[in-house]
């Protein structure tokens, strides 16, 4: 049986381009830091490669920072932006600064990278996590984003949102945002790993719309190559050059002292080559995602009506490649496995642990029931999707949903719980 690949927001197939330039690339023997000849030709395919991601982020060379994924350069920006505030490195902690910067803004139904970060630094080092609420449809509440910032900006280490929510597609406001935190005075740093790819994204055109200065407002700016066709193992962190960060890797100092470790050239030529062919393509490639989007939300609507969209209902509003629907009377990792055993592979808006299907924390966030939060489906488009692809998963759809409807919401308890 031939799978119809229809999750594509997880991890995309690599392009054609991408896998020649990386192939080309693995045969070139030197590292990049080493001052002869062998490794001066390393680093000019790297540079090159730097300087062509760049171009499609409207960002220099000099700040794009290639990390070894996007968690990782998420980790970084929040990480080291706020370690930075503090005045000081990890180790010496809040006491080091004349006037701790303690609090870190952040909206509900962030992603786990965002999460699981923030959260760390609130564990370890006594950040105050302040959770901005959702709207119905999954975007920030710019009001209470500004109140939060009006409440002492000067006690706020960073914001840091989403560009686009990766679970329901709904496009974040990140130029209000922006501007919000520079009036404030505040750094921002946005993960664009979903939206990249997808929507333009243009750095220095953002910084000069929002009248950012040296410092505040969108100084950071996170990225992966897996996600646009690249290959996995490579992301990169768009720092703009008035910011300040303490790294999470020390060593040979190598990328402006933010990142050190001897530099993948090949991923990074590969990152480059699918950047570029993203980049070029990038209003086509929207259209078409569109209008295979709408196909199945149109169609999904009416093969089972009590099926609730998910996310902004105004395509302007939602990414072009992303349908997500939450189907009552079901799990959602039911419907999951049906479906991958007719053919195609989508996801779910829930993480699972344990086995124990665990309600989405977007849904959730957005004021949905659990039981919706649980029945969620996350359809995905990439640049290899066709109608043949969203037939065969309209005509999966109806008998996968019957049989996980009879089977209804699984108990949350468990053996275990005994």
């Amino acid at each position: 049986m031939v799978m119809v690949y229809l999750d594509h927001a997880a991890t995309t197939s690599m392009r054609r381009e991408a896998i020649e330039a990386l192939t080309a690339a693995l045969r070139v023997v030197g590292n990049p830091s080493s001052i002869h000849s062998a490794g001066q030709a390393a680093k000019r395919l790297l540079e090159e490669s730097r300087e062509r991601v760049a171009a499609t982020l409207g960002a220099d060379g000099i700040e794009v920072v290639f990390t070894g994924s996007g968690t990782e350069a998420v980790n970084l920006a929040i990480k080291g932006l706020w370690w930075s505030r503090q005045g000081a490195g990890p180790a010496a902690g809040l006491l080091a600064s004349p006037r701790p910067r303690p609090r870190i803004i952040v909206p509900a139904g962030e992603h786990h990278a965002t999460i699981d970060s923030v959260e760390w630094l609130a564990e370890h080092e006594g950040a105050v996590v302040e959770e901005v609420p959702l709207d119905q449809v999954g975007r920030v509440r710019l009001d209470a984003l500004a109140a939060a910032l009006e409440r002492d900006a000067a006690s706020v280490a960073l914001v840091t949102m989403i560009w686009a929510n990766n679970e329901v597609g709904t496009v974040q406001p990140v130029a209000e945002v922006a501007r919000l935190a520079a009036r404030a005075g505040v750094p921002l740093h946005v993960d664009a790993i979903a939206a990249y790819g997808q929507v333009p994204i243009d750095v220095h055109d953002l910084r000069r719309a929002t009248d950012a200065p040296a410092g505040a407002g969108l100084v950071a700016l996170s990225v992966s190559a897996h996600k646009i066709g690249g290959p996995v193992g490579i992301g990169a962190l768009v720092l703009d050059r008035s910011a300040t960060i303490e790294p999470l890797i020390h060593g040979g100092g190598q990328q402006r002292k933010v990142r050190s470790g001897t530099q993948d050239v090949a991923a990074a030529a590969a990152f480059a080559a699918a950047a570029s062919a993203v980049h070029e393509g990038l209003d086509v490639d929207a259209e078409r995602m569109s209008r295979l989007r709408d196909r199945v939300i149109a169609r999904v609507s009416a093969a089972v009506p009590s099926a609730v969209l998910s996310g902004d209902p105004d395509a302007a509003g939602r990414l072009p490649g992303n349908v997500h629907f939450s189907f009552p009377g079901c799990e959602g990792d039911s419907l999951l496995f049906l479906l991958d055993m007719a053919g195609v592979a989508v996801s779910t808006g829930s993480a699972c642990r344990a086995g124990v299907p665990e309600p989405s924390h977007v849904l959730m966030a957005m004021g949905r029931s659990e039981a919706d939060a649980r029945g969620a489906l996350r359809i995905t488009l990439g640049h290899e999707s066709t109608d043949a692809d969203v037939d065969a998963f309209l005509a999966a759809l109806p008998g996968a949903y019957e049989q996980a409807a009879r089977a209804g919401l699984a108990a949350r308890a468990t053996s275990f719980d005994r």
